[in-house]
């Protein structure tokens, strides 16, 4: 299927990676203002160091991902991208509960 219309989809697909950065960008500033809160020890600081790590980390997955679906016929998301994906959100669900224990 060569001539294949790819329609609204990729466009879906661009602003659901938009709305996801959106929300990680919301959940990494909260982790941070309440990692930096305490004292400013060297495990808090640490902490929001890899926070902010892992944050700009899915940021690169993501932006990547928006230009790949700008072309009429966008690939497929490669492994590792999504498997980077899947292992920021999972870091910053991990990093949330261990500020809020």
């Amino acid at each position: 299927m060569e001539g294949r219309d790819a329609g609204l989809q990729p466009e879906r697909t661009r602003l659901a990676w938009r709305r996801t950065t959106l929300a990680c960008s919301v959940v990494a500033v909260l982790a941070l203002r309440q990692a930096l809160r305490g004292s400013g020890g060297s495990a808090e600081v640490a902490g929001a160091a890899v926070i902010a790590l892992v944050w700009l980390l899915f940021l690169w997955v993501a932006h990547r991902r928006i230009r790949e679906l700008a072309v009429a016929r966008p690939p497929g998301l490669a492994p590792r991208a999504a498997l980077a994906a899947v292992g920021c959100a999972v870091a910053l669900a991990v990093f949330a509960v261990a500020v809020i224990l």
